[in-house]
């Protein structure tokens, strides 16, 4: 399932916090596709949505072309915000990137129910790119789930400022909320964990992830989303659900995700069809196949972070190995973290 237009060519800590009713807004002026299974049209048509005036209604109040008497209920509308994690990197489905958000997508409609579904994740972005490009275009769709999951990118970065993703987030969030969106976050696995770094190279992303973290279970407590904690050692221990680079869930692991935001929901009576699927559809690589992308994929990636992030990561990994050996690691540079985190929560927090 691809949406139309959108960027899929290539493709608990906290318990869940109870989210608000599912009240359908009114519809925007967008095509869209509706998710596989949810009794709309075939895949890959266009169906226009209708205006301010919800589903497009004759003058009996039946759906043009539905007959007398015969109504449908208004589509639920899905849009998917954040990076390649949320854009399905890792999950090759028929040649094209699927993704947990794909899969949770088609269970989400009830009897007589369509869910449109449209994913805005590319991969790559940064939290800024959230809110300046996506936010405004998932803002417009009107949509009644908002999936918000971003950050390990900005952790990434030599630019790395915990107080400006706070305010971004914040942001993203606040209008989506304000837009009448039940909101769907997850927190971070640890990157250097994930990648097996040496404790120098690692305890600085950690302490990125921490505060990355802190500020998304802030911001998913007070805007009451529908949270999924995926730094629990219980996602990033099982190696069977992550891809090569050990940075991206595999087809296991999306659809555990999949699986766990659809237990989640429907708890809530948000999510109304058949659950994913855990059982993997495609045949896991082969060594060859994963050889050859750790090659080409993987060392490209491998590549771009090096010129922005490696020369930083060198630095505060030279600071690391200087307060070991003045014997006060890690303290100096927790505390600084922490009082960075305290600002940031403290300026988003209390507006």
């Amino acid at each position: 399932m691809r949406p139309v237009g959108e960027n899929r060519v290539t493709g608990l800590a906290p318990e869940a916090l109870v989210p608000k009713a599912l009240v359908p807004e009114a519809l925007a002026p967008e095509v869209l596709v509706p998710a596989r299974g949810s009794g709309g049209p075939v895949e890959g048509s266009r169906e226009p949505v209708g205006g301010s005036g919800g589903p497009l209604q004759g003058p009996d109040g039946a759906r043009p072309g539905h007959g007398p008497g015969r109504t449908e209920a208004a589509p639920l509308r899905f849009a998917v915000l954040g990076d390649s994690f949320s854009e399905g990197v890792g999950d090759r489905a028929a040649g094209e990137w699927r993704g947990w958000a794909a899969l949770l997508a088609d269970g989400l409609a009830g009897p007589g129910q369509r869910v449109e579904y449209v994913n805005l994740a590319v991969s790559g972005a940064l939290s800024a790119d959230v809110a300046a490009h996506q936010a405004p275009r998932a803002v417009a769709l009107r949509p009644h789930l908002a999936s918000v999951v971003v950050g390990v990118n900005d952790t990434l970065r030599h630019g790395f400022d915990i107080g400006r993703f706070a305010r971004r987030l914040d942001g993203v969030l606040a209008s989506l909320d304000a837009a009448g969106a039940v909101l769907l976050t997850a927190c971070l696995p640890d990157p250097g964990r994930m990648l097996g770094l040496p404790a120098p190279l690692a305890r600085p992303l950690a302490r990125r992830r921490r505060s990355v973290n802190a500020v998304v279970h802030a911001l998913s407590a007070r805007r009451g989303a529908v949270h999924l904690h995926l730094a629990d050692p219980a996602w990033t221990d099982d190696r069977r659900l992550w891809s090569a680079d050990r940075l991206h869930p595999g087809e296991r692991g999306h659809r555990a995700v999949a699986g766990a935001f659809h237990r989640l929901l429907a708890e809530r009576g948000l999510a109304r069809g058949p659950a994913p699927s855990p059982e993997a559809s495609e045949p896991p690589p082969t060594r060859a196949e994963t050889a050859l992308w750790l090659a080409t994929a993987g060392t490209g990636w491998v590549l771009r972070r090096s010129r922005d992030l490696l020369p930083q990561l060198l630095l505060l990994a030279g600071e690391e190995l200087l307060h070991r050996g003045d014997g006060t690691a890690p303290g100096p540079l927790d505390a600084r973290a922490e009082t960075a985190l305290a600002a940031a929560l403290a300026a988003t927090m209390g507006k």
